[in-house]
């Protein structure tokens, strides 16, 4: 017998073509982030552009010109409801990004103690201990402000280059879904492909369903909070949150920060809310979350509970938002499979 043998070439070559393909996928995992992100930012437009195209007269049987008009829509749209629900945000919100490094600096060096004692009455004991629990922490809060900074500039440069990259995907993608297939495929299993690429388009549009039920419950619940303790603009906040509930832990993070700063400036209750941003999390990460995403996913919570845990233990931010939609493909391709091995056993009966 010769050596290496075939089957152990074989073995070989398919350790070797996995060890690339981690490696490409960790070189590109940049880049390949952010083209999930547009397939995903697709399936949340493809809604709207379905709408226009059996609604409309002309180039009913052309995506592109409807996505063109669907983005215009969503362009005119987002700043309309920004003006009806807090008229000036836009002026405000760069007053706020304005005073945010002295807010940061007041934090830092404590001395914001001195105006959250001196507005509730603290006595000058408390405000000193305050102080100086900031003050032993400046280096962390001054480590995690530029990191806010960091993120802000990223997400920014995503918010353009995603819903660009959405645009191929939803004026072409069905047709580099086809190609793709009939490139891997052969004429025995075409059918078997085609019917996987039906079920993850399913499961997809399942995932972006249940993350805009979630969103809306965020929008709900800071509406109704903040109208409570008198905050302004609270449609606007309630808003603000349930755009930012579509991201992971940075996502409510940044709205919670917003609102709490909002509320610290113009004087609301913005201790009590922070008591209430704390148990919504707390119902939403381990009670809402995992039902909605298992009720639309067919996972169990449990199972979406440990899946995010994982997610965020490998992958940080980016692994908790895929966690979930990564363990619906594999549950997927696993029922996939499965069902071809049942068959297989049954013409085996036969």
């Amino acid at each position: 017998m010769a050596f290496p043998d075939r089957r152990t070439v074989n073995v070989f070559c398919t350790i070797l073509l996995f060890t690339v393909v981690l490696a490409i996928v960790s070189v590109a995992r940049g880049v390949l982030v952010i083209f999930t992100f547009s397939i995903l930012f697709a399936y949340l437009i493809d809604p709207v552009v379905r709408f226009i195209q059996r609604h409309s007269f002309l180039f009913r049987n052309l995506r592109g010109p409807h996505v063109a008009e669907a983005y215009v829509f969503l362009l005119i749209l987002i700043p309309l409801i920004i003006h009806l629900v807090a008229p000036g945000s836009l002026g405000k919100t760069t007053k706020l990004a304005k005073q945010m490094p002295a807010l940061v600096a007041s934090i830092s060096t404590g001395e914001i103690a001195t105006q959250i004692g001196a507005q509730y009455g603290w006595s000058e004991p408390q405000q000193q201990r305050l102080k100086s629990l900031l003050v032993q922490h400046q280096a962390s809060i001054e480590n995690v402000a530029s990191g806010w900074e960091r993120s802000a500039f990223s997400a920014l440069a995503g918010l353009v280059v995603i819903p660009i990259l959405a645009i191929f995907f939803l004026s072409d993608g069905a047709n580099i879904v086809d190609s793709l297939i009939r490139t891997v495929a052969t004429k025995d299993n075409l059918e078997e492909f085609q019917s996987l690429a039906g079920e993850l388009n399913s499961m997809l549009r399942h995932y972006i369903r249940a993350k805009l039920t979630l969103a809306v419950l965020s929008l709900t619940f800071f509406s109704l909070a903040t109208l409570l303790l008198r905050f302004p603009h609270f449609l606007a906040l309630g808003l603000l949150a349930g755009v930012l509930e579509f991201i992971p832990v940075a996502g409510w993070m940044s709205s919670a920060v917003a609102i709490l700063s909002i509320g610290a400036m113009t004087h609301a209750h913005w201790i009590w809310m922070a008591a209430l941003i704390g148990l919504w999390r707390m119902l939403m990460d381990y009670w809402i979350s995992p039902r909605v995403m298992g009720h639309e996913l067919e996972i169990h919570p449990l199972l979406a509970i440990f899946a995010v845990m994982v997610g965020g233990a490998v992958g940080g931010i980016v692994g908790i938002y895929l966690s979930i939609p990564f363990v619906a493909v594999l549950r997927v391709l696993w029922r996939s499979s499965a069902g071809k091995a049942l068959e297989r056993a049954e013409h085996v009966f036969e």
